[in-house]
């Protein structure tokens, strides 16, 4: 992790810089690599400012903190405050990747065995499974389906307000199954 430290109308000692500093390494664990620090330090009459200017890989965080204190209570402060976003950014980014894996079309099928189904009759494959129908237009459907492996995607059509199915046929091509009441 790259700091810049810049003080305005404040000495900047080394206590406070390596205080900063131990505070913002702490982020390195949320944040993705190469991180680039901005701490800018300001004293106006008795109140002390305190600016953190972070960029990372994932976008970038800021936090101004402002304390009638001391300068490292008002570095406290602002650490506490981006660190906050930090832990909020981090878990957006796990978020996204496990609803990744639960959304990437990956539905539960129940497939019984002959034998258990009917005293073992004729051959029945019965299957289950559960769809969340989201609202979107054929164009959003068709590019669903072709960021997944899935070969249909059942969904309300936005324009009619019915549930349809898309499907990739053997031909490269689409298909609709849009009933009618």
């Amino acid at each position: 992790m790259n700091i810049e430290y810049i003080g305005r109308n404040f000495h900047l000692d080394e206590r406070v810089r390596k205080h900063a500093a131990e505070k913002l390494e702490k982020l390195t664990k949320f944040l993705g690599e190469p991180i680039e620090g901005h701490v800018t330090l300001e004293t106006e009459k008795h109140r002390h400012k305190v600016e953190i200017f972070l960029t990372h890989r994932f976008g970038t965080l800021t936090a101004t903190e402002e304390t009638d204190g001391t300068m490292t209570d008002a570095v406290n402060l602002a650490t506490e405050k981006i660190e906050h976003q930090a832990r909020r950014a981090h878990k957006r980014v796990v978020d996204k990747r496990r609803r990744g894996d639960r959304n990437g079309h990956r539905w539960p099928v129940d497939i019984l065995e002959r034998d258990s189904v009917g005293g073992g009759g004729t051959p029945r494959v019965i299957e289950s499974t559960h769809l969340q129908i989201k609202p979107m237009t054929i164009e959003e459907a068709a590019l669903q389906l072709e960021e997944t492996k899935a070969e249909f995607v059942v969904f309300r059509d936005s324009g009619s307000d019915r549930v349809a199915v898309l499907y990739k046929r053997k031909d490269e091509n689409y298909g609709l199954i849009a009933p009618e009441f």
